[in-house]
């Protein structure tokens, strides 16, 4: 679905400061806090200050308008607009996904401004490895904690020093021992061995994978260590642009039995049952399901008062 969505953009080059206007079917929040990204924090203020692709931002949402803070005009142009997929026409998506399907409508309402971000696929890669039987919080330590120690200095942004995503080869030549302090646990040995594998290359391979058919490029992914069928899936649709990927983890299995009545055991039958309902847009949904499982569910039983 390559609809476009359109929307303006004011630069404030004096403050460095980006105003987006215009745009529908976002929010900010549901987007950086939907478990598809762990690099973004919350301010008291409610904006939102975040590290990607070595560059830092705060962003905020007023009504339909993005601001962003600390960003140039070409930064946000090349950088900015396919992260947040700004481009994309998400009303069509969501219609598209409703129609004949009651269900989905109902998810759907709760996740309606979910955005798929464009993320780099290293970072996505170790990210998603140390997600593995983790919760966001501890996810996001455990990253921040691998960044401090090696990545290299970004900038000093309200009084905060900011690391970037470190490289491989920044991994492997770290000090011994290095990577036992940000208390990866079994996920030490994975990050460790994936830094090596990618960086034999300086992580070429990994990155034409994009370029390949989704199967193809699934079993290459599959074939890294530590990254089974769901860490797989999670790369090929937040850094590959796969959008059919529909990764399956305990909060999918559960959601997929509770809403359609599927066997939570069966993941074959799972992952048909969203190739034919779903197709190429099955990446969207599996976004609007796991939210709604996650937070959606919950509050609809809370309200019901039965939990």
């Amino acid at each position: 679905m390559t609809e476009k969505h359109h929307f303006t953009h004011n630069w404030d080059e004096k403050n460095k400061r980006v105003s987006v206007s215009g745009l529908s079917d976002f929010d900010l929040r549901q987007t950086l806090e939907c478990g598809q990204c762990f690099r973004w924090n919350r301010e008291q203020d409610g904006s939102y200050t975040g590290v990607a692709f070595s560059r830092v931002i705060n962003i905020r949402q007023e009504d339909r308008d993005l601001i962003i803070e600390n960003c140039t005009q070409d930064d946000f142009l090349t950088i900015w607009v396919e992260y947040f997929d700004l481009n994309r026409d998400y009303g069509k998506i969501k219609k598209v996904l409703k129609a004949d399907d009651p269900v989905m409508k109902r998810v759907i309402s709760f996740g309606q401004g979910i955005r798929l971000l464009k993320q780099d696929p290293w970072e996505t890669l170790i990210s998603f490895i140390i997600s593995q039987n983790a919760n966001i919080p501890r996810i996001k330590k455990c990253i921040e904690s691998l960044c401090c120690q090696f990545g290299a200095p970004i900038q000093q942004y309200r009084g905060k020093t900011y690391f970037a995503f470190p490289t491989p080869a920044a991994i492997i030549e770290g000090e011994p021992g290095a990577l036992g302090t940000c208390r990866f646990g079994y996920r030490e040995d994975y990050i460790l061995k994936a830094a090596k594998q990618i960086g034999q290359d300086g992580g070429e391979t990994l990155y034409e994978a994009a370029s390949l058919t989704p199967g193809d490029a699934e079993q290459y992914l599959l074939g890294l260590p530590g990254v089974g069928p769901k860490v797989a899936g999670c790369i090929l649709l937040f850094a590959m642009g796969s959008y059919s990927s529909f990764p399956i983890d305990v909060w999918m299995k559960r959601i997929m039995h509770q809403l359609y009545g599927l066997d939570e055991g069966n993941l074959a039958q799972i992952a048909a049952f969203a190739q034919d309902k779903y197709g190429e847009l099955g990446g969207f949904a599996q976004q609007y399901l796991f939210y709604y499982a996650r937070e959606g569910k919950n509050r609809e039983e809370m309200e019901r008062g039965s939990c």
